[in-house]
């Protein structure tokens, strides 16, 4: 008998059409679902670029006013917090807004595509919503792909409205245009990032926090790259290892690149085949690395609610560990090349960093805001846990027990309270560790300690800020994150955009010091301290007076 092989036929490419069928009218849902988010990312990114070129116009005068910007952004710290300073040798407005501003516009565009992808992906998937609609004539990759679509454009819109802005204030059209599609290729290639997260994990949380940390390792990558670039010697190439650094390296208004960003567009058509191709992979509803089994039994440990918050947050502590150490070393590392290379510097900048006398102390305690920041974006995303918990359904098997409102919401607030000092120190440990190995001073690490752990009761600010705002309102959660962004602003940019000491100090971030450059401030951290516990209990009280799943 003669074996016969039997081929698998390819599909064809109707087949094929219809993994996509259903697409248009998804995308059209999420356009009405999206209803409010979409104008809120596109023209808040504009109008946070159009308020850094009013504010700088209003500001540079002279000639003698944009050469003080020259010796500040074209440094090593300049680098580290704006890009590598493309056109600084002879500076005009146009090219410091694009150069040191565009790197926020940016991230806030990466943030954008990678949370839109995973909202309207995984999280579909896991409310159970996606499974209706692939009960009807919807074919397997049109939910992905309608959010992609989406992603792209929502990018679109925002490098036409940041573009048309630039040309309008008087900047060339072609620089204006480049800078605005620029903005919009980081936002593209962390969609195509987020298309793969969502095929690993079934948690929402889970793909977004991969996504982010991806974010995050472009941002540090680009930072060591342009820092060694201004410097001239290092591992300037890491900045090409970022899709940050890929927008960046087009130089806007000096060399009007365009060819830098085919290795964007090339990412995030690749990433975005990486995940189509994993999505066959897996079944609906699951992710390519599965969730570890748990034993049969809940531990004797995890009867009580805080211990149980201790456990859903467990994960999200141990990565933010991880991330912040190793920020910290790699921001650490670089303290003496950054000394050397503010060894010839006018006073004038040396003075923002605390002086030449005090340049160590200043940038020492600038990196312990920049952690501190970092930890309430943290304590942010853990009050935000809260409310998937809640939407989700897995809050009112907890109530239904002896377990009150009170009680639940206090442990979770607890526990995440008690994550703050651990990650400050954590981050702070790597700090020092790198600044010691970088200087051979071992006593920076016990200074580094004690910053970046001074931060704590701001951060416990924000964080209880962020619970009011769930337990009084939920849907209105997302406002608080106005609070570390203007923090951000007013830590980073208040003496170049000469912002008043009245609205400054409304950030928290401002008050307790930023030691080793300056004292701490004990009368603040108590005040802090204290209000942070007082609107805790606001936000316990008013848990008690909502519907669970909905709120005010």
């Amino acid at each position: 008998m003669s074996a016969t092989t039997i081929s698998r036929p390819k599909p064809a490419l109707a087949d094929r059409g219809m993994a996509v069928t259903g697409t248009g009218t998804l995308l059209r849902f999420m356009l009405r679902r999206d209803r409010i988010r979409f104008p809120a990312w596109t023209l808040g990114l504009t109008l946070l670029m159009t308020y850094f070129a009013s504010a700088l116009d209003a500001i540079v005068q002279s000639p003698e006013d944009l050469r003080g910007l020259t010796a500040f952004s074209g440094s090593p710290a300049g680098a580290l917090f704006g890009g590598p300073g493309f056109g600084f040798d002879d500076l005009t407005l146009e090219r410091f807004l694009a150069g040191q501003y565009g790197l926020y516009v940016a991230i806030g565009a990466g943030l954008m595509g990678l949370l839109t992808v995973v909202r309207h992906t995984r999280v579909e998937e896991r409310s159970g919503r996606a499974e209706l609609i692939r009960a009807s004539v919807v074919g397997r990759h049109a939910q992905l792909t309608a959010a992609l679509t989406l992603t792209a454009v929502m990018a679109v819109l925002v490098a036409v409205l940041i573009g048309a802005m630039m040309a309008s204030r008087g900047f060339g059209v072609r620089g204006s245009l480049l800078f605005g599609v620029s903005v919009a290729a980081v936002a593209l290639a962390f969609a195509g990032i987020a298309a793969v997260t969502v095929q690993l994990s079934e948690y929402p949380r889970a793909a977004s926090g991969t996504a982010g940390a991806a974010l995050g390792a472009a941002f540090v990558l680009r930072g060591l790259g342009d820092m060694a670039a201004v410097q001239g010697s290092g591992p300037s190439w890491l900045s090409w290892l970022s899709p940050i650094g890929w927008s960046q390296q087009t130089a806007p208004y000096v060399h009007n690149r365009w060819w830098p960003l085919a290795i964007s567009l090339g990412f995030a058509v690749a990433a975005s085949a990486a995940g189509y191709t994993l999505s066959i992979r897996r079944d609906f509803g699951a992710g390519l690395v599965p969730p570890r089994p748990g034993p049969p039994r809940a531990a004797a440990w995890l009867a009580s609610p805080l211990a149980l918050a201790f456990r859903l947050h467990r994960a999200s502590l141990i990565g933010w560990s991880a991330a912040l150490l190793v920020a910290g070393l790699a921001y650490g590392s670089f303290t003496q090349p950054l000394l050397d290379g503010f060894a010839d510097a006018p006073e004038d900048l040396l003075a923002v960093m605390g002086g030449s006398a005090n340049l160590l102390a200043g940038y020492l305690g600038t990196m312990g805001l920049t952690m501190a920041l970092a930890v309430g974006v943290y304590a942010v995303l853990a009050v935000q846990a809260l409310r998937s918990e809640e939407t989700e359904g897995r809050v009112e098997p907890v109530l239904a027990t002896a377990v009150s409102r009170r009680a639940w919401l206090g442990s979770h607030v607890a526990v995440a309270a008690l994550g703050v000092p651990w990650l400050l120190l954590t981050a702070g440990l790597g700090m020092g560790v790198g600044a010691a190995a970088s200087t051979g001073d071992a006593g920076l690490i016990g200074q580094l300690l004690l910053g970046h752990l001074a931060h704590t009761p701001a951060v416990w600010l924000v964080l209880a800020a962020a619970a009011l705002f769930y337990a009084v309102a939920p849907r209105a959660l997302p406002v608080i994150w106005v609070v570390p962004g203007y923090g951000l602003i007013a830590g980073y940019f208040a003496p170049i955009l000469e912002i008043p000491d009245a609205a400054l100090r409304l950030s928290p971030f401002e008050h307790i010091g930023a030691y080793p450059l300056e004292d701490i401030n004990a009368v603040a951290v108590v005040v802090l301290t204290l209000l942070a516990a007082l609107l805790v209990q606001v936000a316990a009280t008013a848990f008690r007076r909502r519907d669970l799943a909905g709120g005010a």
